[in-house]
């Protein structure tokens, strides 16, 4: 299985404008640039946001799994992924999940957090630190 997104740009780093598109044309000539990047004010998406996305799918779906395999049926599993970064490049990620699944200890959840916090597909080709935190309601 492989998955393919081309990027397209025009002009300098700062002045320069680029898109985009996936595979599956969910993201189709998407803007991005140095301003959506590191500016804000414009509209468009930066590799640290689809990063931040690609690892809290990643994540949550790992979690879906695991909890599934042990018999239990998540109702709702809503997670929040933060890339932080300096001038030097990507610091860390944090990852926050919320979950809604029934007759579930928290304990378990937790193991269950930080096991997919190591193991998703995407925390497995990060060389940065990964932290986590989890709750259930």
């Amino acid at each position: 299985m492989n998955r393919t997104a081309k990027a397209h740009w025009s002009g300098t780093l700062k002045e320069g404008k680029g898109n985009l598109t996936t595979a599956s044309e969910i993201l189709n000539q998407t803007n991005y640039s140095f301003k959506t990047r590191f500016d804000g004010g414009e509209a468009g998406t930066n590799p640290e946001e689809l990063l931040a996305a690609a690892h809290a799918g990643c994540f949550t779906m790992a979690i879906s799994l695991a909890l599934t395999e042990k018999g239990f049926n998540p109702t709702s599993l809503d997670t929040e992924a933060t890339v932080s970064m300096d001038n030097k490049g990507i610091t860390a990620v944090h990852l926050s999940i919320v979950g809604d699944v029934s007759n579930l200890e928290s304990e378990e959840f937790d193991s269950i957090v930080k096991n997919a916090e190591q193991n998703c597909f995407v925390s497995k080709i990060l060389s940065i630190p990964i932290t986590s935190e989890s709750q259930l309601v």
